[in-house]
């Protein structure tokens, strides 16, 4: 990677600012007997927006911002996520995606963040050069139970750490965070389907992205289903790109989440009809709802994709 940067060192700060502020931003913050810092921000406590604003920004390695505006976009929803990061490829692939596959007995569940970059377990890190390196790490898990003992010890061992050196944040999908840290995801599932379809990483320079905030739901499989509704039905991206114009077009046009066979229904059901197998369900799905793609070189912007207004409301219980 010809750009380093320590998506762990630049999300320290954001760490020490949540554990510092917990009880203003309502966490929970506890000390496993491994010495492992377990963050909660909202199993058996209330968490809230401005936490998933914080945490979002630590999925992303420090290297992007996320705020919260009111947008005309979506008229019955107009509070917006925001994501901007100047180096999309390392901040949305190189720490936000959640790729790291989790799993001890009956527990399961996917992590993203800093760890990862540690961790380097996935083969997307030999396709980026890079490898971070730092005494603490952080890591993020959609979920509403702490991890396992011998699972924080695995993960430790994993990023070459003791588990005292580790703090790992939980935002149940449920929760006001979690909706936010999910919602957040909308440039980073842009990169993720560029990377699908072989768009080549180093010509991608710079990225940002918006999706209205999904009110939450007390089921799973709603509230799982509202937070990627958002971005399907919802999500816009502008990605900034070198190369030739036919390229950047190319690129706009295969990106929308339309584009997919499985479109055209809330998530919620589609997972439903797959029986509740997330492996199913047609990849090219997660992708926002509409793209603009600038090629720099010649100064030419690519559209496509429309939002879908009835279907969010549809998703979302309006």
């Amino acid at each position: 990677m010809q750009f380093y940067a320590s998506v762990n060192k630049l999300a320290k700060p954001l760490v020490t600012q949540l554990i510092e502020n917990a009880d203003a931003l309502r966490l929970n913050v506890e000390q496993l007997e491994n010495g492992c810092t377990i963050i909660d921000a909202g199993i058996k406590v209330p968490g809230g927006l401005e936490a998933g604003r914080i945490i979002s920004e630590i999925c992303l390695g420090g290297i992007g911002s996320v705020t919260l505006s009111q947008s005309g976009q979506i008229s019955q929803w107009p509070l917006t996520v925001n994501v901007h990061t100047g180096n999309p490829v390392l901040a949305c692939l190189g720490s936000q995606y959640a790729g790291w596959s989790l799993s001890y007995e009956k527990f399961y569940a996917l992590g993203s963040g800093p760890a990862r970059a540690l961790c380097v377990k996935e083969d997307l890190f030999n396709e980026l050069d890079y490898r971070d390196d730092l005494d603490t790490t952080v890591l993020v898990i959609e979920g509403d139970k702490v991890p396992p003992l011998p699972l924080i010890e695995k993960i430790a061992d994993a990023c070459h750490l003791a588990a005292s050196q580790l703090t790992i944040i939980l935002t149940p999908t449920s929760s006001l965070a979690g909706c936010v840290q999910v919602v957040a995801r909308v440039l980073e599932v842009a990169m993720h389907k560029a990377h699908e379809l072989h768009f080549p990483l180093e010509d991608i320079v710079d990225g940002s992205g918006s999706a209205p905030l999904c009110p939450p739901h007390p089921d799973f499989v709603k509230a799982m289903g509202r937070t990627n509704d958002a971005i399907l039905f919802a999500g816009q991206v502008h990605l900034f790109v070198k190369g030739s114009d036919e390229a950047a077009k190319n690129l706009a046009t295969q990106l929308p989440s339309s584009t997919s066979k499985d479109y055209g229904k809330p998530f919620a059901d589609i997972f439903k009809a797959y029986d509740y197998d997330f492996f199913k369900i047609d990849g090219m799905l997660f992708s926002p709802a509409r793209v603009t793609v600038t090629a720099v070189d010649s100064g030419n912007s690519f559209h496509a994709g429309q939002l879908d207004e009835a279907l969010l409301n549809q998703s979302f219980g309006a």
